[in-house]
C-alpha cells in the first residue's frame, strides 16, 4: 500500500521496498509490510496512510488529524516524527481539535465558522 504512489516512478523495485520499508517503520509499523489493510487496525491504516503521504519527500505535509485515531503513545511518536521533518526543513501543517498537540507547534491558527480568530507564533517550542 505504501508503494503504491511510488509505481509510475522509475526506479527498481528493491529500492522502492526499502523505502517503504523505511517509512513503515518511522510510523512504528515494521513487521506489518505484508499486512493487508483489512489486517490492520484503524490507527494503523491512518499510519500506513502518513507513510504513504511521505513517499516523494514532499516539502510540504498537509495533516488532518493524524492522531485521531491513535491511543496518546502512538500519537506522539507521530507527532515526534512530524516535529522531525520540521527541524528537517519541512512545513507541517497540522489540523486538530487536540489542545495537547498545540504545545508542539510554533504557530497556531484558530478558526471559528470560518474565520481567523486567532494567530499566534511561539518559535521557543519545539516545532510540530
Amino acid at each position: 500500500n505504501v508503494m503504491v504512489p511510488m509505481s509510475p516512478s522509475p526506479g527498481r523495485t528493491k529500492d522502492k521496498m526499502e523505502r517503504a520499508d523505511l517509512l513503515l517503520s518511522s510510523v512504528g509499523l515494521a513487521g506489518k509490510e505484508e499486512r493487508l489493510p483489512s489486517q490492520l487496525s484503524g490507527g494503523e491504516c491512518q499510519r500506513v496512510a502518513i507513510a504513504r503521504a511521505l513517499v516523494h519527500d514532499p516539502p510540504v505535509l498537509l495533516a488532518d488529524e493524524p492522531t485521531g485515531n491513535l491511543d496518546t503513545e502512538t500519537g506522539g511518536q507521530i507527532l515526534d516524527l512530524f516535529s522531525t521533518l520540521h527541524r528537517s526543513g519541512k512545513t507541517v501543517i497540522l489540523v486538530t481539535h487536540n489542545r495537547a498537540n498545540l504545545g508542539r507547534a510554533t504557530r497556531s491558527v484558530r478558526l471559528r465558522d470560518g474565520r481567523l480568530v486567532e494567530d499566534a507564533r511561539t518559535p521557543s517550542r519545539a516545532a510540530v
